[in-house]
């Protein structure tokens, strides 16, 4: 039975195939008839080259079909390959976005706590700001009244102290140069005859009469007066200076050493810081012991002197003062003498401030006499001499 395909004889070789055989124009025909034997040749390779075509383009497919697969697999490969390395720049990227928004958040954070810290501070400086500023302005206020009051006592002390010179006393500050007649009742504290004598020449031009016959001759102390002329120059209260080293050592100490030292010292510097207060007794105010003593001793509405002891001196005194330390609210009653010593000596404090601060208007040897008339009172009360109460 034929299974189609031709059994190969034994002994003979098999057959030649035909190789397919590009067609080639092989020119214009010399001749247009040809020999059979060409017409035969070309009949049999058309026939092979017809049972051929089939295969090779069979195998054409089969090359285009391998050559597009291959091509599939290694396009498929870069493609994963791609892929695989955009995953990757993805994830770096996602990372770093997580990381730029946790940087924008921590940094919005420390701007919302840096803008509030600063908002307080803000806030805390203007509240600062008014409070300086009503404290400035009630200072300012209250600066202002006490220019003001300091301002009307400084013109009014100017007009007593230029108008009032041993030359030419002012007889409103001394109305005890005034005649009885002028003068009239006058109540509060009058002045030793010793002492009164002393405020203005034997002849008061204004007035035109004599005072009193106690004439006094007077000659500069050429050592004291080069000392004062030399702290005129620059007047100050400080007590290393010659001329106030002097006052201090022949006046002003042994005016103020009293008794009881420990009080004593405490009244010098209050009366050098001008923080010392002289009050007058009232009745109520005296120590209860005494009150019996007060109401049986009052005549006609008047109060009897009272005997107490001075808080100076450390004896039994008629004590109608009392003074008192800075802003201190312990009282201390003193007896006339006493008084008498710690007002000698605030006065002499009083005129050298006054001629530091520039009130007084005269002329160097006035101002001088002054001084001396100041250091004399000083001297007569440290002696026990006083003014007399009425």
């Amino acid at each position: 039975m034929w299974s189609g395909q031709p059994h190969l004889d034994e002994g003979h070789p098999p057959p030649l195939e035909a190789a397919p055989v590009s067609w080639k124009s092989v020119g214009p025909c010399k001749s247009l008839r040809e020999p059979p034997g060409g017409l035969a040749e070309a009949s049999v390779g058309e026939e092979a080259q017809g049972e051929e075509d089939p295969a090779a383009a069979q195998l054409d497919v089969l090359r285009l079909r391998s050559s597009s697969m291959e091509i599939r697999e290694k396009g498929s490969e870069f493609l994963k390959e791609e892929l695989h390395k955009a995953q990757k720049e993805l994830k770096l990227k996602d990372k770093e976005c997580e990381r730029l928004s946790k940087v924008r958040e921590q940094l919005e954070q420390e701007l919302e706590e840096l803008t509030a810290s600063l908002f307080e501070e803000a806030h805390k400086m203007v509240r600062e700001a008014n409070m300086k500023q009503a404290a400035s302005e009630k200072q300012l206020k209250e600066a202002r009244g006490k220019i003001d009051m300091l301002q009307a006592e400084v013109t009014a002390l100017k007009t007593l102290v230029i108008t009032s010179t041993p030359a030419s006393p002012n007889r409103e500050l001394h109305p005890q140069l005034l005649s009885p007649t002028k003068a009239g009742p006058r109540k509060g504290h009058l002045r030793h005859k010793s002492t009164s004598s002393t405020l203005c020449p034997t002849v008061c031009p204004t007035a035109g009469h004599t005072l009193p016959p106690d004439k006094e001759g007077k000659e500069v102390d050429t050592v004291l007066f080069a000392e004062f002329q030399a702290w005129r120059e620059s007047p100050t209260l400080d007590k290393t200076c010659p001329f106030l080293e002097r006052v201090y050592r022949e006046d002003v100490g042994p005016c103020l050493d009293f008794t009881m030292q420990e009080l004593s010292v405490l009244v010098r510097a209050a009366v050098e810081d001008n923080t010392l207060t002289i009050e007058p007794v009232a009745s109520q105010t005296l120590p209860a012991m005494k009150v019996a003593a007060v109401e049986c001793g009052s005549t006609n509405g008047f109060r009897a002197p009272i005997d107490t002891t001075c808080a100076l001196s450390g004896l039994a005194r008629a004590c109608r003062h009392r003074i008192r330390l800075g802003d201190s609210e312990g009282h201390y009653y003193i007896s006339p003498s006493s008084r008498a010593r710690i007002t000698a000596v605030c006065n002499f404090f009083t005129y050298i401030r006054y001629i530091q601060q520039g009130l007084v208007r005269q002329d160097a040897e006035p101002m001088f006499w002054e001084i001396m008339r100041l250091r004399k009172e000083m001297s007569l009360a440290k002696l026990g001499f006083f003014p007399q109460e009425a």
